[in-house]
């Protein structure tokens, strides 16, 4: 039996974490960019040593925007009017990463992931800051782009030098730029000494450290109600995004296009609502977030160990979950009544 005074000294120990708790630091702003809102919090770290490395962050964030947009003026939208042409040009410097690192991810999706369908994503209305509302384009303006096969290995370097001789290639990395911005942030915040962070693009998040006592808690969004599905704890390093069909859409004649468009077909993929994946680095989640979203839901766990991520969740049209086992042990749903699930195989 536990004695009068050991539970009174484990009152006040509990007391004393709280209040140290309490009295603990914690830096909070939102960043209105990339066509979302980007939440950063800083744990341990006073307002004063904060701001103004938030400050850095958000201008590194406005400059990617700016210099990574698919069709606004600006860097990417250079590089895409001068690569039909055929020559070699010099892309500016903060692309070159930008396209090798996607280069590398694409390869391993097995050209799931594939930025060099530009043309594709615009002829559905999805290169524009309005919401599409249709109609979908011809069999014959999807074939006219599709039976060039523009890929990433279509894209050449040398140096700072690209060129390519497929007229078609227009490079968008609207699914895989917001990762790779996350990723430098937390580089960012980590050269400064920041240990307990996270960087939340839109529900998309990499998150370091913890937060205090405890790990990060995040929710992730039900592809079909309002609120959450879903909530994990994590705590280290890990990066977690999502793609889901309900980002950007339109219906046409009771039928939904979703903007996550499958390079093998020039449509919109189609039998998940949602996927969810845990990786290390976060333009590795966002990139197989996508990838996996085209592979659908018979074909996407050897696209996930191909790509290297440490789990998976995903939400099909039907509404049965499938996910991976180390995540099974670790979500938590925030619904009244369970969805089907499934368990798939380890990754």
């Amino acid at each position: 039996m536990i004695s009068a005074a050991a539970r009174m000294f484990a009152v006040v120990a509990l007391a004393s974490l709280l209040a140290c708790e309490r009295q603990t630091p914690e830096y909070h702003e939102q960043l209105l960019v990339f066509g979302t809102v980007v939440d950063i919090k800083l744990y341990g770290v006073d307002a004063k040593r904060a701001a103004p490395l938030v400050a850095q962050v958000a201008e590194d964030f406005q400059y990617m925007h700016e210099a990574w947009h698919a069709w606004h003026p600006g860097s990417l939208g250079r590089v895409n009017q001068l690569l039909p042409s055929g020559e070699t040009f010099a892309v500016g410097p903060s692309l070159l990463p930008l396209i090798k690192r996607s280069q590398d991810l694409s390869a391993r999706s097995g050209g799931l992931f594939n930025p060099a369908i530009g043309n594709l994503i615009a002829l559905w209305g999805f290169a524009s800051d309005e919401p599409p509302t249709g109609p979908p384009p011809t069999n014959a303006e999807i074939r006219a782009v599709l039976d060039l096969k523009p890929a990433m290995s279509d894209v050449h370097l040398d140096g700072i030098n690209i060129h390519t001789d497929n007229p078609v290639v227009k490079l968008d990395f609207g699914a895989f730029a917001k990762g790779y911005a996350v990723d430098r942030a937390i580089e960012r915040l980590r050269e400064a000494g920041i240990a307990d962070a996270v960087v939340n693009a839109g529900g998309d998040l990499r998150a370091i450290g913890r937060h205090g006592q405890r790990p990060w808690r995040i929710g992730i969004r039900h592809p079909r109600a309002p609120g959450i599905l879903a909530s994990v704890e994590v705590e280290g390093d890990e990066s977690v995004f999502t793609s889901g069909d309900y980002e950007r859409y339109f219906d046409w004649q009771g039928k939904r296009y979703d903007h996550i468009i499958d390079p093998r077909n020039g449509y919109p993929a189609e039998g998940l609502s949602s996927v969810t994946v845990f990786a290390d680095q976060a333009d590795l989640a966002d990139a197989a977030a996508t990838a996996l979203f085209v592979a659908g839901p018979k074909a996407w766990l050897p696209v996930a160990r191909a790509m290297g991520v440490s789990g998976v969740m995903l939400v099909e049209t039907t509404g049965t979950v499938q996910m991976t086992p180390g995540i099974r042990e670790r979500i938590h749903f925030e619904v009244d009544e369970l969805p089907p699930i499934i368990i798939s195989e380890a990754l």
